[in-house]
């Protein structure tokens, strides 16, 4: 059979019939104990343990093996391993392939608190981290150390939306250190988007709290992996306790059912926001990886198939504090909110001396306040009023 589209796969994938057992949605099922009918049946459960068979309650349960099996199909990885929130699946991962002496490099672009984790935790347990800037390309082969084991990126960045030129990365990372692990933070992309483990990358990550849940109602991460790093992952993440509520994990399932459409709509929406934005006297310049100019523009159009809701402009001047928050208070449809993904629209703001801070390598290329945007499923031009509006503010 033909590969399926992925709107085909996104509605079928983890619905076979053991997870939904006759409904159209699969089964929740809330365990922590599983009882086992024979000795016999317990020692077979014991041994396919790690292989979907249920277990143990922190082993998951036919609900937590439907998403699983879902992430692997549309990730196209060897196994998927399961966190509370998309900041766990980051540390955790990190940690499950890391040991004091160890060295880690990781994209000066990267989530802050991925950026926190490094300096913050592996730091204590005598494990380094050196950044390099998100358009370093090929020359990453130059910070690669003898003892570095992680090779972090995050595409587009946070914040500032760069993308990486991900296979010269992937290629000069396997020349210098062919035993590294290579890990990706996908959540803009929704692990749809770009299909990372392709690409030659170990590990997907994802902070399925935004798009795949999508209702900003409940927080999830995922870790896709390939064969080569699966089983140290998943039993890593074991033995630190990671987990998932079946509740959660359920909603996240559902998440996927209509995660193609959503996508359409933040793509069309986003874009055609964007292009307004370009065109405005107050804005210097917009970070979009789908617009012509956006950091890295030709390498999203060659490696991505589409775009999400979030992205970045900079205002020609860095507005006061009264601006600031005049500007800000005052939106009718944009709400200030950490977090992004739903179907609703959010705005956040950062001058430019706050960026400096968390950009270790490079710091950044412009002085005026920078203002990020996630276009959500509301009416465009709307959108486009309640922004025009904001600038008046300002003006």
């Amino acid at each position: 059979m033909a590969e399926k589209h992925i709107d085909t796969a996104l509605v079928n994938a983890g619905r076979s019939k053991k997870f939904t057992q006759g409904s159209v949605n699969s089964v929740i099922q809330r365990a922590s104990s599983l009882v086992f009918e024979s000795v016999e049946a317990k020692k077979q459960a014991t041994a396919n343990r790690a292989k979907g068979e249920l277990f143990y309650g922190r082993r998951g349960t036919l609900t937590h093996f439907s998403l699983q099996e879902a992430m692997c199909e549309l990730e196209g990885g060897a196994g998927c391993a399961l966190f509370p929130c998309g900041a766990a699946a980051v540390a955790n991962t990190i940690l499950a392939f890391v040991e004091q002496g160890d060295h880690v490099l990781v994209t000066e672009t990267a989530y802050e608190p991925t950026q926190d984790f490094c300096t913050k935790i592996l730091s204590k347990l005598g494990v380094s981290t050196s950044w390099f800037a998100p358009d370093i390309g090929a020359g990453i082969a130059d910070l690669i150390q003898p003892n570095t084991r992680v090779v972090f990126l995050e595409s587009p960045g946070s914040i500032t939306m760069e993308v990486h030129d991900i296979p010269a990365i992937v290629a000069a990372v396997r020349r210098k250190a062919p035993d590294a692990i290579i890990m990706i933070d996908n959540t803009w992309a929704a692990g749809v988007l770009f299909k990372a483990l392709t690409f030659g990358i170990d590990i997907s990550i994802q902070a399925g709290t935004k798009y795949l849940i999508g209702h900003s109602d409940a927080m999830v991460g995922t870790a896709v992996s390939n064969a080569r790093c699966w089983e140290q992952l998943r039993e890593n993440a074991y033995l630190m306790g990671q987990m998932l509520d079946a509740d959660t994990a359920y909603m996240t399932s559902r998440g996927l059912r209509t995660l193609g459409v959503r996508l359409r709509q933040h793509h069309e929406s986003s874009l055609k926001v964007a292009e307004w934005l370009a065109r405005h006297p107050q804005v210097e310049r917009v970070n979009h990886p789908a617009l012509p100019g956006s950091k890295g523009h030709e390498f999203w159009k060659r490696d991505f198939t589409g775009s999400s809701g979030l992205f970045s402009f900079v205002l020609k001047k860095r507005l006061s504090d009264a601006e600031y928050e005049q500007y800000l208070n005052h939106f009718e449809y944009f709400s200030m909110a950490y977090s992004w993904g739903g179907y609703e629209s959010l705005i956040l703001a950062n001058q430019p001396d706050e960026l400096a801070g968390i950009r270790p390598a490079g710091g950044v290329d412009f002085s005026g306040t920078l203002v990020r945007l996630h276009i959500g499923l509301e009416n465009v031009d709307d959108l486009i009023a309640d922004l025009d509006a904001g600038f008046q503010r300002i003006a």
